[in-house]
């Protein structure tokens, strides 16, 4: 298998091909014993913060790019195989963390309902978990949309329909939204570990990261909710990432 080397943020980087995909995987300078890793599901490079940090404490951080960020079955699929295939080839623990933000975190959710066996703790920040409200927007009108936001949307919607194949009619009869695979985490006993803006624009906490702890918390699940006041899509990740890695390491020892 050809690969290439390079530095990220420091640290020993490899890109190769993974069923004719770009992968990358970040090696740490002194390894956990077992091999520890967290799968960036999209977006890599964004916010990295939490996952530089994760390097320093001796843990993977990998990804794959994907065909659509919306989450196709085909998208993960992919995901569940290349788990797998670093498992197999490098070495790499078993289970793993995924960090989603965004659709990312949709895509998160996605993978911990395929494999839950494989999920040490799911980290979902500003998930997308119900597709009636992002990227079609049917539920709250209270706020003031943010700029542009007529035109931004109707670009977001064409590129869901283009890469799901799914209209809005279809979506109010469908029934695989990230939140309707939510018992299934819940099921297996997945630790989620939750950040969301209270004033999201664009994925609307109440009618998404607010609607995962909801079911969370009336199973007595597991799940820890960092939200923070006044925030909005962006900026994602955490000023101190001290609870998430504590969360993280926890995970790592039930």
């Amino acid at each position: 298998m050809e690969m290439q080397e390079s530095l990220w943020n420091g640290y020993k980087r490899l890109d190769f091909a993974f069923e004719g995909q770009e992968a990358i995987l970040i090696l740490p300078d002194v390894p956990t014993e077992d091999k520890r890793w967290l799968f960036k599901t999209e977006y890599f490079g964004a916010f990295p913060g939490f996952e530089v940090e994760m390097l320093g404490k001796g843990y993977y951080v990998a990804h794959v790019k994907n065909t659509t960020r919306w989450g196709a079955p085909e998208v993960t699929q992919r995901q569940a195989r290349f788990a797998e295939f670093l498992h197999t080839e490098f070495g790499l623990h078993k289970k793993f963390v995924t960090v989603g933000m965004s659709c990312g975190g949709m895509q998160a959710i996605y993978l911990a309902a395929e494999i839950p066996e494989r999920i040490a703790l799911c980290y979902v920040d500003a998930p997308v978990m119900n597709l009636l409200s992002c990227p079609f927007y049917l539920g709250l009108r209270d706020r003031e949309p943010p700029k542009n936001f007529k035109e931004t949307n109707y670009k977001v919607m064409e590129e869901f329909i283009k890469h799901r194949g799914m209209t809005l009619i279809d979506l109010l009869s469908y029934r695989n939204h990230p939140i309707d695979c939510v018992p299934k985490l819940i099921e297996a006993g997945i630790p989620v570990f939750l950040v969301c803006g209270d004033s999201d624009g664009v994925v609307f906490y109440e009618e998404n990261g607010a609607q995962l702890y909801k079911m969370y918390t009336e199973a007595n699940a597991p799940i820890q909710l960092i939200l923070k006041p006044g925030c909005d899509h962006h900026p994602h990740g955490l000023e101190d990432n001290t609870p998430l890695i504590e969360a993280v390491e926890k995970s790592y020892q039930q």
